[in-house]
């Protein structure tokens, strides 16, 4: 298991073989080695922080974020989701801003809230990040493989090109 934390970017980890228990185990440790423990968890400056959920800021929270997908929008259900699961290590390296070709880098204001958005074109691989007034903070909210039919509208590329002018 330990050697998924020796995957670099753009290699997908390796976890479909396993037991779900081993493979949140491998998971966790790729977390905890870039996020968790990770005191200098920024983009550009800003700490990024767990989504609170019901109140509650959790490690446990963004983990389930960022390795499940809603499957029931009403219930609010998550269920474990491959693709994401898969490229939890590239969650830091384009927080780290350590991609510059192909990458899109951008704020939006939309119904829910301003979000910023870091889209590798190339991959297919965005993360969400919701700023927080009044503070040098973000929320990350998600970081997922794009497809299907955000995929083939190019959904983060029309976004885009209704950028705010700066990064909030």
């Amino acid at each position: 298991m330990p050697f998924n934390q020796l995957k670099k970017y753009n290699d997908l980890l390796d976890i479909t073989g396993m037991s779900p228990h081993n493979r949140n185990t491998s998971l966790r440790g790729v977390f905890d080695r870039d996020i968790t423990n990770n005191a200098n968890f920024k983009f550009r400056a800003k700490q990024i922080t767990p989504t609170p959920l019901d109140g509650l800021i959790t490690m446990d929270t963004l983990f389930r974020h960022l390795t499940t997908v809603t499957i029931d929008e009403k219930t609010k259900a998550r269920e474990y989701d491959v693709h994401r699961s898969q490229r939890l290590h590239w969650v830091k390296y384009h927080i780290d801003e350590k991609k510059n070709d192909n990458v899109l880098v951008y704020s939006i204001k939309e119904p829910k809230g301003n979000r910023t958005y870091i889209y590798d074109k190339n991959e297919k691989y965005v993360i969400v990040l919701e700023p927080l007034r009044n503070k040098d903070e973000y929320y990350l909210l998600s970081a997922y493989y794009v497809r299907g039919k955000d995929e083939k509208r190019s959904k983060f590329e029309k976004k885009y090109k209704r950028r705010l002018t700066e990064l909030l």
